[in-house]
C-alpha cells in the first residue's frame, strides 16, 4: 500500500471514531456507533499493516500471531465476563493501554533505526518522556482500580500523611529526572533517570487512586479512561503515526469531558478527587458525625404486598443500582415493566449519572434487557416528577438516592445531587440487609413514613413480585 493510500485510509478510519464517538452518545445510535469503531479499527489496523512502514517478509509472522493472541483473548473475555465485571474489565484495559505505552516508548528510545539530531532529538525525547510517564500512571493506577471494583483492594481512601507534599515532591523529581534524560550524553546515560521516573510514575498512579473513596469510582474509570487516550496520543508522537495521535486525542479529550460531566453529577471538585475522595469501605455502617443515627423505624413489605402497591398504582418510577447488577435482576425487572405497562401503568426508570460502578453502567444493563430507550430517564429529566409518583421502586441503589446529601450538611455526600424518591408517595427500597452503600454513608431514607423495605435478593423478590402480578 503506497504513502497517499494509507494516509487515505487513515482519514477514512478518524472520520469513523467520530462517528463511532457520536452513535455512542445515544442509546438508540450506540450499536451503530459501535460498528462505526468496528470498521474503523479494522481499517486503521490493515493500513499500517499493508503500509509502506512495515516489512511484512520480516514482520507478517509476528503480526499475525500478534492479532491472533490478541483476537483470541479478547473473545474469550467478550464471553465469559459478566455484564457486573464490566467496570472491572474496562479498568484492566486501560492498564494494557497504559503498559502499551511505556513498552512502546521504551523501544522507540533504544531504536537507533532513526538518527535524530539537535531540536528534533530533543523533541523526540520529550515525546518518549512523557509518554511513558502518561503510561506507567495510567498502568499503575488502572490495576489499584481494577483491584477495588472487583473487591481486591478496599473501598476506603487511603490517604498517606503530608500526600500532597509527597506529590509535589515526586512532581519535582520527575521534571529535573526529565531534564537530566533528554541532557544525556548517550542511549546508557539516559536509561538511569527514565528507569527511575518510570517507578516514580507507576507508585505516583498508585497513591493517587488508593487516595479515592469507592463512592468516586465511577469518576477514575472515566478520568482512567482519558488518561489511556492520552497514553495513546503520546505514542502516536513517538511512532510519527498521525491516526494514533488523532484517536487518542479524541479518547482522551472525551473522557475528560465524562470525568466533568460525572464530577458536576456529583458535585465535586475534579481536583478534589484526585487528592483523595470521600467514603469508607464499601457495605460498612459508619458512625454519622457526632455519632448521631438516623432515627426512626423501618416497615418491610413482602413480594406479594409489593405487587399490590405496583398494581394499583398509576405512575411507577424505577431506581436502577449496582444491587441489580449483581442479582443479574435486569431482564425480570423488564419482564415486570412490560406486564404493567400492559395495564396502562406508567412506568419509568431514573438512571443517576454515578450509578454502578461506571459511567452508563445501569444503561448498558437495562439495553440489554431490551427496555425500551424512550422510558430511560436520567436524573435531570426525571427529578420533579417524583412528587406526582405513587410507588418508586429502588432496586440496589443506596448512595444516589440517600436524602442526607440533601439534608445534613455534615454528611460526606452533602450536596451531591440525588434522586429525590422520598418525595413520591411510595418508596420501596429492595436490600439484602441495612448495611450502607459503597460509599459508607448512613441513608435516612430507610426511616422514612413512606418508605418500605424489601429485603432479600434482588432476583429472588422481583421473580416473587412477578409471579404475584401475574395472579
Amino acid at each position: 500500500m503506497s504513502e497517499n493510500l494509507a494516509t487515505v485510509a487513515y482519514l477514512g478510519a478518524a472520520i469513523l471514531f467520530i462517528m463511532s464517538l457520536g452513535g455512542l452518545s445515544n442509546p438508540e445510535t450506540s450499536r451503530r456507533g459501535n460498528l462505526y469503531g468496528m470498521v474503523g479499527m479494522t481499517l486503521a489496523v490493515l493500513a499500517t499493516v499493508l503500509g509502506p512502514r512495515v516489512d511484512l517478509g520480516v514482520g507478517l509472522p509476528w503480526i499475525v500471531g500478534a492479532l491472533a493472541i490478541g483476537a483470541a483473548i479478547g473473545l474469550y473475555a467478550a464471553r465469559t465476563v459478566q455484564m457486573t465485571q464490566m467496570p472491572e474489565l474496562v479498568a484492566l484495559m486501560h492498564s494494557l493501554v497504559g503498559l502499551a505505552a511505556c513498552f512502546v516508548g521504551f523501544a522507540s528510545y533504544v531504536d537507533t533505526s532513526i538518527v535524530y539530531e539537535g531540536a528534533e532529538k530533543a523533541i523526540h525525547e520529550v515525546e518518549i518522556y512523557i509518554g511513558i510517564l502518561i503510561g506507567a500512571v495510567t498502568f499503575s493506577g488502572s490495576v489499584i482500580a481494577f483491584g477495588k471494583l472487583s473487591g481486591k483492594v478496599s473501598g476506603k481512601p487511603l490517604l498517606l500523611p503530608a500526600r500532597h507534599w509527597l506529590n509535589l515532591l515526586a512532581l519535582l523529581i520527575v521534571i529535573w529526572l526529565g531534564v537530566q534524560f533528554v541532557s544525556a550524553p548517550s542511549i546508557e546515560a539516559g536509561m538511569t533517570p527514565l528507569l527511575i521516573m518510570t517507578v516514580i510514575a507507576l507508585l505516583f498512579g498508585i497513591h493517587m487512586v488508593v487516595a479515592i473513596g469507592g463512592a468516586d469510582m465511577p469518576v477514575v474509570v472515566s478520568m482512567l479512561n482519558s488518561y489511556s487516550g492520552w497514553a495513546a496520543a503520546a505514542t502516536g508522537f513517538m511512532l510519527a503515526n498521525d491516526l494514533l495521535i488523532v484517536t487518542g486525542a479524541l479518547v482522551g479529550s472525551s473522557g475528560a469531558i465524562l470525568s466533568y460531566i460525572m464530577c458536576r453529577a456529583m458535585n465535586r471538585n475534579f481536583v478534589s478527587v484526585i487528592a483523595g475522595g470521600f467514603g469508607t469501605g464499601g457495605g460498612a455502617v459508619p458512625a454519622a458525625a457526632g455519632g448521631a443515627q438516623p432515627a426512626g423505624e423501618v416497615t418491610a413489605v413482602s413480594a406479594s404486598e409489593t405487587a399490590e402497591m405496583l398494581r394499583s398504582a398509576k405512575s411507577v418510577v424505577i431506581i436502577p443500582g449496582y444491587g441489580m447488577a449483581v442479582a443479574q435482576a435486569q431482564h425480570t425487572v423488564y419482564e415486570i415493566t412490560k406486564l404493567l405497562r400492559e395495564k396502562s401503568v406508567n412506568v419509568r426508570f431514573a438512571i443517576h449519572p454515578v450509578a454502578g460502578r461506571m459511567p452508563g453502567h445501569m444503561n448498558v444493563l437495562l439495553a440489554e434487557a431490551k427496555v425500551p430507550y424512550d422510558i430511560v430517564l436520567e436524573m435531570d429529566e426525571i427529578n420533579d416528577d417524583f412528587p406526582d409518583t405513587d410507588v418508586s421502586i429502588v432496586i440496589g441503589a443506596n448512595d444516589i438516592v440517600n436524602p442526607a446529601a440533601e439534608d445534613d450538611p455534615t454528611s460526606p455526600i452533602a450536596g451531591m445531587p440525588v434522586l429525590q424518591v422520598w418525595k413520591s408517595k411510595t418508596s420501596i427500597v429492595m436490600k439484602r440487609s441495612m448495611a450502607s452503600g459503597y460509599a459508607g454513608v448512613d441513608n435516612p431514607l430507610f426511616f422514612k413514613e413512606n418508605n418500605r423495605m424489601l429485603f432479600g435478593d434482588a432476583k429472588k423478590m422481583l421473580d416473587e413480585v412477578l409471579v404475584a402480578l401475574k395472579s
